[in-house]
């Protein structure tokens, strides 16, 4: 996430997760800088001062993997308290996640991310996701159906 990223104190950071879907797929990022390096997650970042959630949904998408999205709809408000948290990190990570619909573009891996790909729903449990992102993902998927409102 953005080291400029909102706070509302120096606890919490602000910021979005997208999950983008293409078909059967959705476009998953292996994060290349802490945390969770190594692991599998959706687009994501900190919200910027003044910028809403939309915004950095569509800021970040276009920075970490160049792609054409629309976004379809906010899935919910997902907090994480970081496992390990740096004397000035943050204690509470607070993220709007987002459904979206692919465009156009292939993903490319933007510089805080080893590979940017979409993968198929059926083998997504088969890559080692950042914890707890699982359900998110498929609640995102079923806002995209429509079967959530």
């Amino acid at each position: 996430m953005s080291e400029r990223a909102a706070t509302t104190d120096e606890r919490l950071l602000l910021g979005v997760s997208v999950c983008i879907f293409r078909a059967d797929e959705v476009l998953m990022i292996e994060r290349g800088k802490a945390p969770g390096i190594g692991r599998w997650a959706p687009v994501g970042g900190g919200i910027e001062p003044g910028e809403t959630a939309e915004a950095a949904a569509l800021r970040e998408v276009a920075e970490e993997v160049a792609v054409e999205i629309m976004l379809v709809g906010r899935v919910g408000t997902r907090e994480i308290v970081p496992e390990v948290v740096a004397d000035d990190g943050p204690r509470l990570i607070r993220l709007e996640v987002f459904a979206a619909r692919w465009l156009a573009g292939e993903p490319v891996a933007g510089s805080d991310a080893r590979a940017a790909r979409f993968i198929g729903l059926d083998r997504l449990e088969t890559l080692p996701l950042m914890p707890g992102v699982a359900p998110w993902i498929h609640a995102a998927r079923r806002l995209f159906d429509g079967t959530e409102r």
